[in-house]
Formats: C-alpha cells, structure tokens, sequence
C-alpha cells in the first residue's frame, strides 16, 4: 500500500525566498501528524504544495501514490482552513447537500452532519452561527467526499473547550477507521495531546520529527523543584549534569540532561525534600528548536 504522503527534497522559492528549502517527509495512512512552526516556517506553502494550489520548484510530491492535481480530483484529499467563503444565507444543511451535489460519490448528509456535531443545528441559517460552529460546517464539507487524507489548518479556531475536545474525539476516530490527518496548529497541547506524530519546521527545514515524547527529548532535559533552605546556587552549578541553577527562596530548580542522577544527589547528598521532577512541554521545546540561536 502506497503512503498517504511523499515528499522528497521539495524546494518552492519565491525570488531570493527559500520558503521550503528541500524537505522530505513522509506520512503513513491512518496516521494523525501535527504540523508545526512559527510563522514564516513554511507550513503553509509546503500544505498548499500537498493541495496542489502550489507547484514546488524542485523535488517529488506523491499524495496518496498521484499528483497532488490527481488527488484532489479523484476526491480523496479534503481539506479544512481557517477561513473561507461560507454563504451565510443557506442553512448549515443545505450548504452541506450543496458541497455533496460537486462530487460522484459521497457520505449521507445527515452522517456527516452528526459526525461534525451539527445535527442539532441542521436548519440554522450559517449566518447565525458562532465561528466554532462555522469552523464545524467546514469540517462537516471536508467529510463529504470521505477522503483518505484530511488536512487541517488551525481547524479548532473558535471552538470552546468542550467543542475542540468532541472534534479530536471525531478525529481520532477517523484516524482509527484509516483516515490520514495532517494538522497544522498554534494549539500546542493540541499537538501533545492527539498526535501520533509532530513534524516541527523552521526556516523551510523539517528540525524535528517524532513522537511528542520523542521531540521533547531533543530540547535541555528535564527541571529537578526541590525545597532545599540555604542552598548555595554556586554549588549546585557544580553538580555533575546541571546545566542551570535557579533558587527562588527555599526552593531550588536545577535543569540537566541526567535528572535522575540530579535527584539521587539531591536526596543522598543534601537535606532537599519535597522533591518533584517535569520534563519540558511542548511549548518550551517549540521555542528552543525555532528561535533564532538554532541553525536552520
């Protein structure tokens, strides 16, 4: 079986710009990958290169084993953005059965609108729904044509808690019916929470791939919080595999590659208790392998 996606060392420059600048990535069907990086990364070009609204300068794109052209066109590639033109004069239905009447073969109307969580809604006019809700209408239009391959652009915009939370569920179990996602977001515990994979780009590169676990371990360490009174910053500083000391009062955070070693020392060798060890979220992982200080 061919994979859901293939790109092999595509370049797209605009003039002098290098905004993809010869990635290769490739994702299997049925996984959910989390698509990240600041803005100017080259996220969005690099979708827009998989949805065919871009040519690359250089390299292969295989989307589903075609061209990106053949994809969209055989309706096996949806796609959900952040904004696009909603007639706010039909119902939430009847934009639904407009977007099924474009394709041969597609899911029953009423499907779709219970999987995107709109049944309820279904005669709302789309003008008097909120912007959770039209983002909702968008997914419930990607699901039509039931594609193999579901892109997503910040697709949980304006969605409250309980909305974003029923959404990943729907996606999850699409994924677990062979659905491929691709997901870009600035919801980075999103990311951390339903992606069985997370792509991190900066500057046209791909500068992490894995697993959340897997990408968390290529930022510093973890961060050993123990209560420790009268500690002696400078000591600290000197303890095999520290690599930050900051006291706050009687509480000390030591950072380091080797917590555990960080901790037995701590717990042998000095008065510390209250001893507490958190690796590094997302967030921090995402601003130390994107800021500037990292070569791209």
């Amino acid at each position: 079986m061919t994979n859901a996606l293939e790109l092999t060392a595509v370049r797209k420059h605009f003039g002098e710009v290098r905004a993809v600048d010869g990635i290769d990535l490739t994702i299997a069907r049925g996984e959910v990958v989390a698509f990240l990086g600041p803005n100017g990364a080259g996220k969005t070009t690099t979708i827009d290169i998989v949805l065919g609204l871009a040519r690359p300068t250089s390299g292969t794109v295989s989307v589903l084993g075609r061209t990106p052209t053949e994809a969209i066109a055989a309706g096996l590639v949806s796609a959900v953005m952040q904004t696009g033109g909603l007639l706010k004069d039909l119902t939430v239905r009847e934009t639904v059965q407009y977007t099924a009447a474009l394709f041969r073969q597609t899911r029953p109307v009423d499907e779709v609108l219970q999987r995107a969580g709109l049944l309820e809604i279904a005669d709302r006019l789309v003008g008097k729904c909120s912007g959770g809700q039209q983002q909702r209408l968008r997914f419930a239009m990607a699901l039509v044509p039931d594609p193999e391959l579901l892109v997503l652009d910040e697709p949980t915009t304006g969605m409250d808690v309980e909305g974003r939370r029923e959404f990943w569920a729907a996606i999850r179990e699409d994924a677990g019916r062979g659905r491929t996602i691709l997901f870009a977001t600035h919801y980075l515990d999103e990311a951390d929470a339903y992606a069985d994979r997370i792509v991190l780009m900066r500057r046209g590169h791909v500068v992490a791939d894995g697993s959340a676990a897997e990408v968390k371990a290529m930022a510093a360490g973890r961060t050993v919080r123990a209560t420790l009174p009268g500690a002696d910053e400078t000591t600290l500083a000197k303890l095999p595999g520290v690599e930050a000391v900051e006291v706050r009062g009687d509480t000390v955070l030591l950072t380091g590659r080797d917590s555990d070693a960080i901790a037995r020392h701590l717990l042998t060798k000095t008065s510390a208790y209250d001893l507490e060890i958190t690796a590094e979220n997302l967030e921090d992982v995402f601003l130390a392998l994107t800021s500037d200080g990292n070569a791209a």
